[in-house]
């Protein structure tokens, strides 16, 4: 009988385990997503300056991934990408209002993000997940498209980028949201110098971030904590602190406030005992805007060109994964992986599955955080560069082939628009659309990054490359059915001129009379 008995306690006690709400063990996930940061600005990817040493650290106590893209060389789509596991050309983040062009959700957008997109909070939160976004959303301003309405419990930021200072009268400055009214506007409650630069922004967003940390630590709840500062998007801004202490300018104070706000959330982490459960993941929406250079703009390292483009410098991203106890130290991962993997690979940890009914592009990297062998699908995965509608690129392997080359126009070059500036290659950085799709441009990525040498067309390796590359495109785009294209339609009357929450503080202004048109998309 006491054999029996110690049994039966025996199971009850497993039962009492297993059965806990599965919180328990579901680990915290932080992405920090920052804005047009480039491959090339972290000491650890070979900055000179060496003045990110907590993202150094971090990629020292973690993984780092040289070969991590986005999914467009542009804000908003890329960042509906993340949330969704997708392509822009199936969420709907692209327009078909001209030939491969870049979109992204400017105020007069009338679109945003489609209700029947999943976004990763919506299936974080059935699993008990707190859910916040600290900063920058850009995935449309319109009430139906914020946040909360698409599964954040939480928000602090803003849903455009910080532009302006504009006048009332013709545009609204762009509001700055508590959940679901807003709190003020860029340079006027939430400062903004552009004359030196200074701002204390980063420093409200840290706070923000931290504080819910430390709140969902309380309530050992698991949280999803979406932090996307944009300090480093032209205008640059710094907290006076950080001014004039990088050798790079603006730019470089920019960063390496963004840094040390980085090693206080790790450093947070650890005192609250939480960091052997939670993953981090630090990387950037697109390439540095080489446009915005030098002083506004950062470093894509030894890549082509930069945001806007779908050369290596719009598109290859710094990458950094951390999670002590469960990633190894000091490991270099050179898995192709994209943004959209991220979307897959926290549904993963916290023991999610997919959505079944729609194609996702991300792919799960476990395996490769583990260390261990990574699947066929992984290993043999291509990143596809898109830009609009149109597949410009795909890189499988070692090898990226060019379908269509395009930087921006000759008309936008002479108002001194210059995407690749002091990188002209002939016959690639074209200011023409060039299509390329009956004899693609390849590169070997590995011994020519910079995409200055393209292999000749009479080799073999050109021809066996093309041949392996050939029906990854034809069956990718067997498969594709895009999206509803969101980006396409502009209209003053639904710019930022009544958010909610504007009467409380007086902060409403008038709405002027509707008058829709075609967006006009000069890259």
């Amino acid at each position: 009988m006491s054999a029996l008995i110690l049994a039966l306690f025996s199971a009850i006690i497993c039962c009492s385990v297993t059965e806990k709400p599965s919180n328990v063990s579901s680990p915290n996930i932080i992405i920090m997503l920052m804005d047009d940061m480039g491959w090339g600005d972290l000491g650890v990817f070979g900055q000179p300056a060496k003045e990110t040493p907590n993202l150094d650290a971090m990629a020292a106590q973690g993984m780092l991934l040289p070969n991590f893209y986005t999914a467009n060389p542009l804000c908003s789509p890329s960042r509906a990408s993340l949330l969704t596991g997708r392509l822009p050309v199936r969420n709907g983040f692209y327009t078909t209002n001209a030939h491969a062009r870049n979109a992204y959700t400017p105020q007069e957008i009338v679109g945003g993000i489609s209700e029947d997109e999943i976004l990763l909070p919506q299936l974080l939160k059935k699993k008990g997940y707190i859910n916040k976004i600290v900063g920058k959303w850009h995935l449309g301003h319109r009430p139906q498209y914020l946040p909360l309405k698409h599964g954040f419990d939480e928000w602090f930021g803003a849903p455009n980028c910080h532009f302006g200072p504009y006048n009332s009268n013709s545009t609204p400055n762009i509001p700055v949201y508590n959940n679901s009214e807003m709190v003020g506007r860029y340079y006027e409650e939430f400062k903004i110098n552009k004359e030196t630069g200074e701002s204390n922004l980063t420093q409200i967003y840290l706070k923000e971030a931290l504080d819910f940390i430390n709140r969902q630590t309380q309530s050992q709840r698991p949280f999803f904590l979406y932090w996307a500062p944009d300090a480093t998007h032209a205008p640059v801004y710094a907290s006076k602190r950080f001014l004039g202490k990088s050798q790079r300018g603006w730019y470089g104070d920019a960063v390496m406030e963004l840094d040390d706000s980085v090693g206080q959330i790790l450093s947070r982490l650890k005192s609250l005992g939480v960091d052997k459960n939670t993953l981090v993941f630090f990387t950037s929406d697109n390439g540095a805007a080489l446009v915005s250079g030098p002083n506004q703009g950062g470093s894509n390292g030894p890549f082509l060109c930069g945001k806007q483009t779908t050369f290596e410098g719009g598109m290859r991203e710094p990458a950094i994964a951390w999670w002590p106890g469960y990633i190894q130290e000091g490991t270099v991962n050179f898995q192709l992986a994209n943004v959209m993997d991220l979307f897959t690979t926290s549904l993963a940890l916290a023991g999610i599955s997919p959505p079944d009914d729609r194609i996702l592009d991300g792919l799960d990297l476990t395996p490769v955080l583990r260390g261990s062998q990574a699947p066929r699908t992984l290993q043999n995965r291509p990143i596809f560069y898109y830009r609009g509608n149109e597949l410009m690129a795909v890189r499988l392997g070692q090898y990226k082939a060019h379908y269509w080359t395009w930087s921006n126009s000759w008309e936008e070059l002479k108002k001194g628009i210059n995407f690749c500036p002091g990188q002209e290659v002939p016959g690639v950085t074209t200011h023409e659309q060039k299509e390329h799709t009956m004899q693609p441009i390849i590169f070997h990525l590995g011994r020519d990054p910079g995409e200055k040498y393209p292999i000749s067309v009479l080799t073999k390796e050109y021809q066996d490359v093309l041949s392996r590359i050939t029906p990854v495109v034809l069956q990718h785009q067997k498969t594709l059915v895009p999206g509803y294209p969101q980006l396409n339609m502009c209209d003053v009357a639904v710019m930022n001129w009544a958010p909610a929450g504007c009467e409380k503080l007086g902060k409403c202004l008038k709405v002027p009379k509707s008058d829709p048109k075609k967006c006009d998309w000069p890259h």
